[in-house]
């Protein structure tokens, strides 16, 4: 993981973690303010939502990309070296084999 998604992640948590206390303010206030004030947490918490479900939705299209990229990569891997390729998954199978055979 690079640092620029690693900071992306972090700065989605801190997102996320300030939607859930200010909805957990709201849920406090719930029945006793129904004037302004509730209104006004409500719009902030509904806003802040948005903006972390947007922030999700960015994250979890870079994560697909990346991954849809190292598939890419993969499979011209082996297309260009396929004779590495079914060494390296035999090589892999052996040894897997070995380890589960050592039970």
């Amino acid at each position: 993981m690079n640092d620029m998604t690693v900071v992306q992640k972090d700065k989605l948590m801190a997102d996320l973690r300030v939607v859930i206390a200010d909805a957990e303010e709201l849920l406090r206030l719930g029945a006793e303010q129904t004037g302004a004030s509730a209104t006004e947490w409500r719009a902030r918490v509904e806003t802040r939502l948005a903006h972390a479900k947007d922030r999700l939705a960015d994250l979890q299209d870079a994560a697909v990309a990346k991954a849809k990229a190292a598939g890419h990569a993969a499979d011209d891997y082996v297309h260009d070296h396929p004779w590495k390729a079914i060494g390296a998954a035999a090589g892999v199978g052996l040894i897997v084999g070995l380890l589960i055979g050592r039970r």
